[in-house]
Order: structure tokens, then sequence, then C-alpha cells
């Protein structure tokens, strides 16, 4: 599960550019800063590979893997 504070992030896309599954887009919401933020277009593509939590600067990207 990957898990976006939306509040810690600055809208760098850095998240998105490095998906490779390209899952990842910009709402059209703002957040408390004005900018948009991330989300999940299709989950069920994620293969947690944790490049959006690796790169994301502002530490705004969690990716909590299940432990079945």
């Amino acid at each position: 599960m990957v898990y976006i504070d939306k509040e810690a992030c600055k809208g760098c896309g850095i998240c998105i550019s490095v998906c490779p599954k390209n899952i990842l887009a910009f709402t059209k919401d703002l957040n408390q800063k004005g900018v948009p933020y991330p989300k999940m277009i299709d989950e069920d593509k994620c293969t947690l590979c944790e490049n959006c939590m690796i790169y994301c600067p502002d530490f705004a990207v969690v990716v909590k893997k299940d432990d079945k």
C-alpha cells in the first residue's frame, strides 16, 4: 500500500516520474501549500518497488508491504 501525505508534498512530481508502472498522477485538488499532489490511479498494478518513497525529497510517500 502506498500512502501519500498530501500536506507534506511540494508538488515536484519526482514520484510520478520514477514510477515504472506509471500509476501515479497529480490530482486536480490542491494541498494547503496550493500545489497539486499525487495519487494512485491503479493500485492493483503497483509492484511496491518503493521508488516513489526512495526518491521523494520531502518524505511524503510511504510504501508499506503486507505481512502475509
